[in-house]
């Protein structure tokens, strides 16, 4: 989304803010935590929500009377991205593609910016990724979801479309086929209000679009003709905004409800009116074969359509038909919907799904048992994503830079000092990450790689390498496209915890391999080596390091990198106000600066100078609970900065609110 568009549609949530920058008196409004929208489409159920649930219509719904928006509004644009050489010979390049249905969250109280817990589904796979659904609804509470905007705002930085969910739930789910009647409504003009509606909330909040799952039965001829019309208004109406529209196969053209498993006469208009159809999971080896068949006839590509994997359950020790999708030996047939593969972290128990245990079961889960997506394990049973499909990566400009922050942590760290001990997560905060995770070149043994959360130099993470390194290791880090000027220089933040080792930055201007080897100082402590690429022309293809134990066993840790040109540094934000307040919960909002910003912290500063991380968002308001007075204080003091995106940060602006 462009600033000017979010400028816009914000503006009539903002109105309400009031400007001014101190805060001298508490505001009328009382402070509510926002959390991620959902609707019925028009009509409410009969009795009374359940606690924590808000029932309201789509229909009623305006961008200038919504509350929660500015939480709400996603702010990074959908990165382009490019494939490079695969990592492995049997991931292929413009083939198959994934489609991810995850619920992050229950439909009413999924807060809207991050929550106090480590334990998340902080999804940072991106690579494989083509396409998010923020799967979700029930009768009980709504049927359609807009994704909250860390969601958005992360994938978005790795290339990412993220859909809302429109569920019309089976009858045996409490569905009532009103509600597929609301959502296909007609107005005296023949339009179809709500299609309209589901396009202007997509571009408000900063997602991409629809995917509409209608599995209410009862229906007949007439309403399947009606939901037909709906989908080519809201497709056309998508299409002239960059949206897109995912079909899923359940509801026919006679407008029952019949799971195909196959494009068909009885779901090829749907398809028509779509970007793309998720195959029910009732599909076989042949009806994938003609479903691609019959797609290709209507010049569309067979891997418009998601063959459905039901993970939920079972994870990678589901049983799936891989060379019915992706045959090892030939073309693949259509391409991949994994359904709720946000099991690598529901299948933890309660008391272990801490983040380091969470990310070693989702590394499982995509790039196989290997956990090296150059070196596949051929006998391993559950084919990974990294197998088949070819990692994408959006780093292709100058300047890049990354912390290695997942979006989640047990505590939140800046300049290797802890600033809060309190865990958290917050997927708008989460880096651009390496795609191929993690390829590691010796011809010694492997050490093991993986995300760490025992220490960081920023936000709650850094890279860990472990092992005895018997001989000299290339980790490879980032897949790149970076221009080289003459003034261009990589920074690498690290710091050896264990044994001893020399540092190399390995760059590769062509494709991986060819690497060039440069000095990098090392130390025990938390250390900023600057490299000058010296020598170099051209495009960087890859960075990673070259570790060379000189005592061993090793445990060295990776905290940072940025390749830049020059040092930039944002501008602060403005008007920082209190907008809202009940005792310690307060609604904040600002004025973003111009120009680059990639996120913006904000801080407690308390009586004794100690400034405490309250937390980060990447939209212009935030809300904090349950904030209490220290000993003789009598107004709280904040710190607000704008954060680059070399993590530079602007001078702070303040706001003090009374007691």
């Amino acid at each position: 989304m462009t600033p000017t568009r979010r400028t816009v549609l914000l503006a009539g949530a903002a109105a309400a803010l009031f400007p001014s920058p101190k805060a001298t008196a508490a505001p009328q409004a009382a402070a509510t935590q926002p959390y991620a929208s959902y609707w019925y489409p028009d009509s409410l159920p009969s009795g009374t929500p359940g606690p924590g649930i808000t029932w309201r219509g789509l229909k009623s719904w305006r961008a200038d009377t919504d509350p929660d928006l500015a939480f709400n509004a996603a702010s990074v644009p959908l990165a382009a991205r490019f494939t490079p050489a695969p990592a492995n010979p049997t991931a292929r390049a413009g083939q198959a593609r994934i489609q991810s249905l995850v619920s992050f969250g229950p439909t009413a109280s999924n807060p809207s910016q991050g929550s106090a817990t480590a334990d998340y589904y902080a999804l940072t796979h991106w690579a494989y990724i083509d396409e998010l659904v923020f799967w979700g609804g029930s009768s009980g509470e709504g049927l359609i979801l807009a994704p909250n905007a860390p969601i958005v705002d992360a994938a978005h930085r790795h290339g990412v479309p993220v859909l809302g969910n429109v569920f019309l739930p089976p009858v045996a789910y409490g569905g009532q086929l009103r509600w597929t009647r609301d959502l296909v409504q007609k107005d005296t003009a023949g339009r179809h209000p709500l299609a309209a509606r589901l396009v202007e909330v997509a571009e408000a909040y900063g997602f991409d679009g629809w995917f509409v799952n209608a599995e209410t039965g009862g229906g007949d001829a007439a309403l399947g003709a009606d939901m037909l019309s709906f989908m080519r208004e809201l497709k056309s109406l998508a299409a002239a905004k960059g949206q897109r529209v995912t079909w899923y196969d359940a509801m026919t053209v006679n407008g029952t409800v019949s799971w195909q498993g196959a494009l068909n006469a009885q779901n090829e208009p749907f398809f028509r009116t779509s970007d793309d159809m998720f195959v029910d999971f009732r599909w076989s080896a042949s009806s994938l074969v003609s479903s691609g068949r019959r797609a290709e006839q209507l010049g569309r590509s067979r891997h418009e359509l998601w063959a459905g994997v039901d993970v939920e359950a079972n994870g990678w020790n589901s049983s799936v038909r891989w060379d019915a999708i992706v045959p090892t030996d030939k073309a693949h047939i259509a391409s991949i919907g994994l359904y709720r593969p946000e099991w690598t972290r529901n299948h933890l128990p309660a008391d272990q799904r801490g983040p380091a245990a969470f990310h070693a079961a989702d590394d499982r889960f995509w790039t196989g048992r290997s956990l090296d997506p150059s070196r596949p394990d051929g006998t391993d049973n559950w084919r990974a994503p990294a197998v088949s499909v070819a990692d994408r990566s959006t780093v292709t400009s100058v300047p890049f830079a990354s912390v290695f922050n997942t979006g989640h942590g047990l505590r939140w760290y800046e300049d290797g000092a802890v600033t809060s001990d309190a865990p958290w997560n917050h997927l708008g905060l989460q880096d651009r990450l390496p795609s191929r995770r993690w390829v590691v070149r010796t011809e010694g043994r492997r050490p093991a790689v993986a995300f760490d959360f025992a220490d960081a130099w920023r936000g709650g993470s850094s890279v860990l390498v472990d092992g005895e390194l018997d001989a000299p290791t290339v980790v490879e880090v980032y897949a790149t496209r970076l221009p080289i000027g003459g003034d261009t220089v990589v920074e690498l933040t690290h710091r050896t915890d264990a044994g001893a080792v020399r540092i190399e930055l390995a760059v590769a201007t062509g494709e991986p391999g060819s690497y060039r080897y440069l000095p990098v100082d090392s130390g025990q402590a938390w250390q900023t080596s600057t490299v000058r690429l010296t020598g170099l022309t051209g495009t960087v293809h890859s960075l990673g390091v070259r570790l060379t134990a000189t005592d061993g066993p090793v445990k060295w840790r990776l905290g940072g990198i940025a390749v830049r040109d020059a040092i930039r540094r944002p501008s602060s934000p403005s008007a920082f106000r209190v907008t809202a307040a009940s005792g310690g919960d307060l609604r904040l909002a600002w004025d973003p600066a111009s120009g680059d910003v990639r996120h913006h912290t904000l801080h407690r500063v308390l009586p004794d100078g100690t400034r405490r991380f309250l937390g980060g968002t990447c939209q212009r308001a935030f809300f904090v609970a349950g904030l209490k007075p220290e000993q003789g204080e009598r107004a709280a003091r904040f710190e607000l900065r704008a954060v680059g995106e070399l993590y530079t940060s602007s001078a702070p602006v303040s706001l003090t609110h009374p007691w």
